[in-house]
């Protein structure tokens, strides 16, 4: 197994063992994160219907903010926090899907906390 593989697997097992203690109900849907080499995205998703109530990345049509990946982070936070509460959501369950809650991961967090989101 090569070093990608090798990273990529480890992380398929952390994310397991996080989704197995985090489920994202009706009254407190899960915030799903994904972070790519250039891009950040961000769920809201309900698991019993198996729907996402809202979404927001760095690749949405008219993005604010195209600087520094980490303010794009919190960009992302606050807009999926707005989009969230438009639909009625204020209390959510983080899921870091297997990444470290650091750096981007980290940022996105709190600019859905500043924007209002509680977890």
């Amino acid at each position: 197994m090569n070093r990608t593989t090798n990273k990529r697997v480890r992380r398929a097992r952390r994310k397991q063992g996080i989704r197995k203690d985090i489920l994202g109900l009706p009254d407190r849907p899960r915030l799903s994160v994904f972070r790519s080499l250039n891009h950040v995205y961000a769920q809201v998703i309900d698991d019993l219907t198996g729907k996402t109530l809202a979404s927001a990345s760095t690749r949405d049509k008219g993005f604010p903010d195209k600087g520094a990946k980490m303010s794009e982070a919190t960009a992302v936070g606050k807009l999926v926090a707005e989009r969230a509460k438009e639909k009625g959501v204020s209390k959510v369950v983080f899921d870091r899907n297997g990444y470290l809650y650091h750096g981007r991961v980290k940022a996105l967090a709190d600019g859905a906390r500043e924007a209002g989101l509680q977890f």
